[in-house]
This record gives C-alpha cells, sequence and structure tokens, in this order.
C-alpha cells in the first residue's frame, strides 16, 4: 500500500476544531509530506506541509496561527490539527507524500495522494 490513506473528517459548527490523520505502509521517514484541500468547484491549494530529516513547517496564508502539522515517521502517520474552522475551510483534505525530503507548496512536487477526507464547516 503506497497510496496514503487520510481519516478524521466528519461536519463541525464553525469555530470548532478537527484533527486529520494520515497513515501509510510506506515508510514516511525522509519524505516531505503535505496536505492539501480542493473545494467544491475550485482548484486544489495548498494548506501545509512539514519537510523530512529537519521537520521544517510550512503553511497556507488562511491557515496559518489556526493549524498545526505533525509527523511521528516511526509510525508512519501525520496530523493536521485544525482549530477555529470557517465555512470556508470546507472542502475535501488531502494527504500527499513527495519521495524527496522537502515538502513544497505545489501540489505537481508530490508523488503519492490519498483519496481525500471531507471536511464540512457549518455557519
Amino acid at each position: 500500500q503506497v497510496r496514503p490513506v487520510e481519516s478524521g473528517g466528519g461536519v463541525v459548527q464553525a469555530g470548532g476544531s478537527l484533527t486529520l490523520s494520515c497513515t501509510s505502509e510506506r515508510r514516511l521517514v525522509t519524505h516531505g509530506l503535505g496536505w492539501f484541500r480542493q473545494a467544491l468547484g475550485k482548484e486544489r491549494e495548498f494548506v501545509a506541509s512539514i519537510q523530512g530529516i529537519d521537520g521544517k513547517t510550512t503553511y497556507s496564508d488562511s491557515m496559518k496561527g489556526r493549524s498545526t502539522i505533525s509527523r511521528d515517521d516511526s509510525n508512519n502517520m501525520m496530523w493536521l490539527q485544525m482549530n477555529n474552522l470557517r465555512p470556508e475551510d470546507t472542502a475535501v483534505y488531502y494527504c500527499a507524500v513527495d519521495l524527496t525530503w522537502q515538502a513544497q507548496t505545489t501540489s505537481s512536487s508530490y508523488d503519492y495522494w490519498g483519496q481525500g477526507t471531507q471536511v464540512t464547516v457549518s455557519s
């Protein structure tokens, strides 16, 4: 199983929190990892990323200060904790794996993608 698998999506009220999980049977250590999202009728956009080796994190402007990306390489897992959610955060959220150690903000840099998990924020 190379494709990562997301979980943790659901319906939450505005101002609430959710934590998304991503797991893979492939060893993730040294790989860059990212979260992207795609709202209905819109293009896929970058949310957050975490590099292999040094664990450097990057966030989109819209999620900066409201989310935390983390990883556990010993268990091949990654999380995205999201707080103070807004209706505009409603989207399908995807986990992505970059076979290099870097974690870019562009979707074309990633090699493997999960099938996504739906996050719906109600007003």
